[in-house]
């Protein structure tokens, strides 16, 4: 189990993997060994949409991500204080200045290596898309010629892909006819 905290929060002692009884059993977590502090490493709530915009799929490339042809979702992280749909409505105005119209739950999907959980929507959107900065580019493909990826949102767009009658590709899978760079 990593993580970023080393010293407990309430006491400043060294946290130390400590087993103790829960309703689950023995259990080793960051503990406190002074105070009692447990750190319980909960997983992070992740929005995603899968943005339609003129009966595409915009899917951006993120200004951090060092491959040129890796484009994904719009994601964020839901913010204290907001609905999951108020957050993905807010995430794709700020990431692409696209207001949405109509908004449906695709699935919530695990993504244990970053331990985060993700909430992916079907987004219908309108609007000139302008891009945030963290964002570099952008592309609108039709569904069909989307290629997905095993983990994450790729498994929330695939999802949603077969719900509407088309089987997905994969970026790993032999090349297919008209499918284009791939997504991340």
């Amino acid at each position: 189990m990593s993580s970023a905290y080393r010293y407990c929060p309430s006491c400043a002692t060294p946290l130390a993997m400590l087993a103790l009884e829960e309703d689950s059993g023995l259990v080793e977590r960051l503990r406190c060994p002074a105070c009692g502090f447990t750190h319980w490493n909960n997983p992070t709530p992740v929005l995603a949409g899968i943005v339609e915009l003129g009966g595409r799929i915009l899917l951006a490339r993120n200004a951090a991500w060092p491959r040129a042809d890796m484009f994904g979702l719009i994601t964020g992280f839901m913010e204290a204080g907001e609905t999951p749909e108020e957050g993905i409505r807010r995430e794709i105005a700020e990431e692409t200045s696209l207001v949405v119209d109509e908004l449906s739950l695709v699935g919530v999907h695990d993504f244990q290596r970053m331990n985060q959980v993700i909430i992916t929507y079907h987004a219908r959107a309108h609007g000139d898309v302008k891009l945030s900065p963290e964002l570099v580019e952008y592309q609108l493909k039709p569904p069909e010629e989307v290629l997905c990826w095993r983990a994450g949102t790729g498994l929330a767009l695939a999802q949603w892909l077969r719900a509407r009658g088309i089987e997905p590709g994969f970026r790993d899978d032999p090349p297919r006819p008209n499918a284009a760079s791939p997504a991340t």
